[in-house]
């Protein structure tokens, strides 16, 4: 089997535009799909997760168009029900998003997906949305799922027992077309791309903070949402990668344009810079509601610091390049609450760990759910071999270490980061990395 190996170079330059945003890139074409008009897209996402939602969406009755880079989503005005299962292939937030879509109309609909995707829990989306009065049907907890609408037009109020922006959405999508207030009350908040996408396709939503620091969420379904243009920026999440790189590199400076910078959405960067990150921003703006940058990263000296779990939330994909980024720092890092990695596209936590030791780090479990790191300010030796276990993240995190650690680092499978970030491996060897193919 081929395999994937990432080497050290001498530096990391150049300017870039690293992959759309993936969870606005959903949301564009759900909210699309439902909307009264034709909501025109530029920069979608086109990974495979994405071209999966927009498939599903077509089978649903949506009609989606491709044409010179811009997506057009003709929405309609309900839903039928698909002649097969839904094939949502890894995505979580496509099929967890999904199913509160579908769990507001009369119709049934089961999804499924890739082995990744069948391995993780659904019961989190099923005890709310049955609770709202549709019928959710699950295998033992998992995916392939059944979802029936419709739910029940009465208020309901839903309080997220963690902090997950996909839950919280799928709640809301369900009462969309409900007349009674659906409420999310959030104790710590997390992404709010479905918040103010709504708000921008005309939806009436309303944010208030409570006395306990989190969010108290309200929708007022019943009237139908209007199409809207929709401009995606580059996703924070791919563009940590290249970040990360050129924080560790030597020599190395990398300005990523168009960078999604949602508040709930940068604590990489809050904790980057507090390592001693050299970090900074260009061209601020807003589009369509979210605040949108250039940054440049500068090789740095990174030091060691305690991540407390209260941050988790908006950095939650990141943890993975956040530890590559520990090992290469001087003294220890403590990832804290990082219960959700292990409930990912792979047990994260897991991975993490394994794949830090095979390359020579020192990295225990200091806790159920925390991991310390102990970076010796200087680059770690590398050599391993990863088991990405179809997760694109570990993938792309292991061969960003490769390109500083002083032996490469094989990687087995690269092929999920299609998933999120198809053109990865090729941007970063135009800014001057050396990743390709191994065979023993």
């Amino acid at each position: 089997m081929s395999e994937t190996v990432s080497e050290k170079v001498r530096s990391l330059r150049g300017t870039c535009q690293v992959a759309a945003d993936k969870s606005v890139s959903h949301r564009a074409l759900m909210f699309g799909a439902v909307a009264d008009g034709e909501t025109e897209i530029s920069n979608l996402l086109e990974s495979e997760d994405v071209l999966n939602t927009a498939n599903a969406l077509r089978r649903l009755g949506a009609k989606i168009d491709n044409s010179g880079g811009v997506w057009t989503v003709a929405g309609v005005p309900a839903f039928h029900s698909p002649d097969a299962a839904l094939d949502m292939g890894n995505s979580g937030t496509g099929a967890r998003l999904l199913a509160g879509l579908i769990a507001g109309q009369d119709i049934a609909a089961t999804l499924t997906g890739d082995a990744s995707l069948r391995s993780r829990p659904m019961n989190r989306i099923a005890a709310p949305l049955s609770k709202m009065g549709a019928r959710i049907e699950t295998t033992d907890g998992k995916l392939p799922m059944t979802v029936t609408g419709v739910v029940a037009d009465k208020p309901f109020t839903y309080t997220l027992p963690v902090a997950s922006a996909q839950l919280k959405s799928a709640v809301l999508l369900a009462g969309l077309n409900k007349t009674a207030p659906t409420t999310v009350i959030e104790p710590v908040p997390c992404r709010d791309h479905t918040e103010r996408m709504l708000r921008a396709f005309g939806a009436d939503i309303a944010v208030e903070r409570n006395s306990d620091g989190g969010n108290v969420i309200t929708l007022r379904g019943g009237k139908r949402l209007k199409a809207r243009p929709v401009a995606v920026p580059a996703d924070i999440s791919s563009a940590a990668f290249p970040i990360v790189a050129a924080l560790i590199g030597e020599n190395s400076d990398i300005l990523i344009q168009n960078v999604g910078l949602n508040p709930l959405r940068t604590g990489l960067l809050t904790v980057l810079k507090e390592m001693g990150a050299d970090i900074s921003y260009e061209n601020a703006r807003e589009i369509a509601g979210e605040p949108v940058a250039d940054v440049r990263a500068r090789s740095s000296r990174l030091r060691g610091v305690d991540v407390p779990a209260k941050i988790a939330p908006s950095m939650i994909d990141e943890y993975p390049i956040l530890a590559v980024a520990a090992a290469f720092a001087d003294g220890d890092t403590v990832l804290n609450g990082l219960s959700e990695l292990k409930v990912k596209e792979s047990n994260r936590f897991e991975a993490v760990k394994t794949g830090l030791i095979g390359n020579g780090v020192d990295c225990v479990e200091s806790g159920e759910n925390t991991l310390k790191i102990r970076g010796k300010g200087k680059n770690p030796c590398g050599g391993g071999r990863i088991e990405a276990k179809l997760d694109h993240r570990i993938a792309m995190s292991f061969l960003v270490m490769g390109t500083a650690s002083e032996f490469p680092v094989v990687v087995d499978d690269v092929s999920s980061i299609a998933t999120s970030f198809p053109n990865f491996i090729s941007l970063m060897n135009t800014a001057g990395a050396n990743i390709h193919d191994y065979r023993d």
